[in-house]
Order: C-alpha cells, then sequence, then structure tokens
C-alpha cells in the first residue's frame, strides 16, 4: 500500500501539487478521456474521424462532441499545435449548446480556460463543478492550477491535498511536484516528479515522457545539468522526438557552451514547434558566436509568435523579451502591469519588477520583486532581478549576496543575463 503524501509545511519544505503554468499542468486524464493514447498521429487521426462518424450518426449527443474536443486537445499537447485546442474549444461550445449541464463538457471547458489564460474562469467553473461533485479529482486538478496561475498559493495547497488524498496519480503527483518546486524544496519536487513518470501510463508515452521533461526542467533549474539532460534522453527514448525533451537538451547543451550541439537541438525543436523561450535562446546562441544578422532574425521571430497568439500566448514573456534587450519598455511595461492586475503569481511580479527596473522606477521595482521572492523559489532569473534591482538602489552588498546565489543555483540561467550578472559581481567586489 502507497504511502499518502502529505503537503505539510516543516521549515523550507512545503507542498504538493500546474504545466502552468496552468500551463504547466496536463490537465486532461482518464476521467474525461477515457484510455486516451495521444503518442501517433496517425491514431489521433482515426479517433477524430469516429468522433466525427459518432457525430453525424447522433447530432443531438453531446457524447461525439466530447471525444472530438478531447482528441484535439490530446493531440495538440502530443504535437504542440496550439490551434487545435481552438477546435476542441469549438467542440465544446456545441456539446454545451445541446447539453448546458453535461458533466463531461464542463470539465472540458474549464481545462480550456486554462488553456487560453482565462484563469478565473476556471476557477469559477471548477468551484462550481466542485459544489456538484465534490468527490471528483479532475476538478481539484482545475482548481490547483487555476489557483497557482493565479498567485493564490494557499488555496492551491488545500486544493492539491484533496487532489492527491483522491486520486494518488500522475497527474496529483505532478501537482505535487509543481508545488514544491514554486516553495525552494528542490529535494520535494524531484521526489514527486519521479514518482509521476513512475506512475504514469505505460500505454501513454506522451504522458510519461510529459512527467520525465518536467523532472529534467526541475534538475535544469537547479543547475544539475547532468541529471537534466539523463532524464531528457529517456523521454526521447519513451517518445522519440517530444519536442519539450529536444529543447530541454538543446538548452543543456548551450548551458554547457557545446553551441553546435545546441543549435542542432533547437532548432529541430523550433522546426516542430515555434515556442518563444527556444526561439529566444537560439538567438542568443548565434550572438554570442558573432552572428547578428541570424540572431537578428531569431529575435524577430519571437515578437512574429507572441503576437500572433496574442492573448493566447504568454504575453509577460514578451514583455520580459523586451525588457532584456532593453526595447519597447514603455510597451513592456504595459504588458507586465495588466498581467499583474489579472494575476499575483511570482513569475508575473518578477516581470513587473524588471520592466520597472528597466524603467528606472526603483522603489516600485523592489515592491514587486519584494512580491516575486516570497515563496523562496529556487529560481535563478528571478534572484538575478533581485540583485540588479538591490544594485540599483545603491545596496551593493545585498546586490551582490544575490547575484552570487542566482549563478550558484544555476551559472546558466540566461546566456546573456548570466554573464552580465558576473559582470556587475566582478565591479561591485
Amino acid at each position: 500500500m502507497s504511502k499518502p503524501v502529505k503537503i505539510t509545511l516543516i521549515s523550507f519544505l512545503v507542498i504538493f501539487a500546474c504545466m502552468g503554468g496552468a500551463c504547466s499542468m496536463r490537465t486532461t486524464d482518464a476521467s474525461v478521456s477515457k484510455g486516451a493514447d495521444p503518442v501517433p498521429a496517425a491514431v489521433a487521426d482515426r479517433e477524430i474521424d469516429a468522433a466525427l462518424a459518432t457525430i453525424k450518426k447522433k447530432p443531438d449527443s453531446t457524447a461525439g462532441y466530447n471525444q472530438l474536443a478531447t482528441v484535439y486537445i490530446n493531440k495538440a499537447r502530443s504535437t504542440g499545435d496550439f490551434g487545435l485546442n481552438s477546435k476542441a474549444q469549438s467542440a465544446v461550445d456545441e456539446a454545451l449548446k445541446i447539453a448546458p449541464d453535461d458533466f463531461t463538457a464542463r470539465k472540458l471547458q474549464s481545462s480550456l480556460h486554462l488553456t487560453f489564460h482565462r484563469f478565473r474562469d476556471a476557477l469559477y467553473l471548477g468551484k462550481k463543478l466542485q459544489q456538484e461533485f465534490p468527490s471528483d479529482a479532475y476538478i481539484y486538478g482545475v482548481l490547483t492550477d487555476a489557483n497557482v496561475e493565479l498567485g493564490n498559493y494557499a488555496e492551491a495547497i488545500v486544493e492539491a491535498q484533496k487532489m492527491v488524498d483522491l486520486k494518488p496519480n500522475t497527474a496529483s503527483y505532478a501537482r505535487v511536484g509543481h508545488l514544491r518546486s514554486l516553495h525552494g524544496d528542490h529535494p520535494g519536487a524531484v521526489e514527486m516528479f519521479k514518482t509521476a513518470a513512475r506512475t504514469a501510463d505505460p500505454l501513454d508515452k506522451e504522458a510519461q515522457s510529459w512527467c520525465l521533461v518536467r523532472l529534467g526542467d526541475e534538475f535544469w533549474k537547479n543547475g544539475n545539468y547532468t541529471e537534466a539532460e539523463k532524464v531528457y534522453d529517456e523521454a526521447l527514448q519513451i517518445f522519440p522526438g517530444f519536442h519539450l525533451a529536444v529543447a530541454g537538451k538543446g538548452r543543456i547543451r548551450a548551458a554547457q557552451n557545446d553551441f553546435e550541439g545546441a543549435e542542432r537541438f533547437l532548432s529541430d525543436a523550433q522546426n516542430k514547434v515555434p515556442n518563444a523561450e527556444t526561439i529566444i535562446l537560439l538567438g542568443h546562441i548565434y550572438k554570442l558566436q558573432g552572428l547578428a544578422d541570424k540572431a537578428g532574425h531569431q529575435y524577430e521571430l519571437v515578437e512574429a509568435v507572441e503576437q500572433k497568439l496574442g492573448m493566447k500566448g504568454d504575453q509577460k514573456l514578451l514583455a520580459l523579451f523586451w525588457a532584456d534587450q532593453n526595447i519597447r519598455l514603455d510597451e513592456a511595461l504595459s504588458i507586465a502591469a495588466a498581467e499583474h492586475d489579472a494575476r499575483k503569481d511570482i513569475y508575473t511580479a518578477d516581470v513587473l519588477a524588471w520592466c520597472l527596473f528597466k524603467k528606472g522606477r526603483l522603489p516600485e521595482a523592489k515592491a514587486a520583486i519584494t512580491e516575486a521572492l516570497r515563496l523562496k523559489t529556487n529560481d535563478a532569473g528571478i534572484l538575478y532581478h533581485a540583485g540588479m534591482i538591490e544594485n540599483g538602489l545603491g545596496n551593493r552588498t545585498q546586490a551582490v549576496i544575490l547575484l552570487k546565489k542566482a549563478l550558484m543555483i544555476n551559472p546558466s540561467f540566461d546566456l546573456i543575463q548570466a554573464e552580465n550578472a558576473r559582470s556587475v559581481i566582478s565591479i561591485l567586489q
């Protein structure tokens, strides 16, 4: 019998629990998608055909539309084709027209609220579903994710504990890992991500690989590049070509100054799924190699990708990118401030702090970065921003402490900003 997982706050160990960002958690599970295997595209296409056939046969039933939405969500997750989520939304809309109270359709809607960053809508619907179906673990996953994205971390812990009590499985263990990571409990996060991968359905290759990528990302965040690459390799053995694992490999090679290897993996990942973080990192590699034109092309592509997605994308990532580049700072601050008005998570507070710093509004930047640091997360980027803000305020000793801590956690957290941190430390000491 497995040992119960509890979320406790003992010294710096906390937690339990998103793909976050809402985003960080996978939100479709067997309670919505019965036995779905998202790996081969041909399988998904056959399932789409089957769902369409059901709709044609029973146009007044929600079953076919729910089935179609589930397949689109699974395929979007495994391929990285975000546009498939819009097709899923259309299918859910049709199901809800037929039966507004359909339980499965409403669960799928709550998941799509998270996908499209409608976090308050997800929280509202999740609470309604919770009142009606208090023993459904999936709903607590939605509530956990929504609260994490909105910065309601205490509430997220409560909902996550309920989820793991009701259904200790891959979905709940992954949320444990994410919340532990957010609260700076690296060993605890590693333990839970390993458990999530180990308990995943062996027939769902993408689910196993997704959990392993989360584990690799946790190692990466904490500067353990060797273990991170091992885990990414394992993910690729299980699910060959998985774009998140390929990008992870590229990030590790870049951190180890293997720019040729990094370029190969990152280009592959970018061709599969043009993700802004991957595009930026590849641009940094070209910049450090003196390839200004290729770097410029990458940086232009970042804006094209994020602006094409609009509110479907991560606008605060675009704001962070502009602030790092010292360009379009008014727009960056406007985006960050609007995001912060809507959600109070630590990463939004961090981006707001950095944009305020770049605009010279140091007292406000200090307040925002204090908010970003409140969970004591082991995030080198947040600590770097905190150090630079302290330096701007004239607090040289505290600036050095924070900048050194950032580099100690992850020496290559950002190829450009990490070097800047080292330069500032050398000047201040």
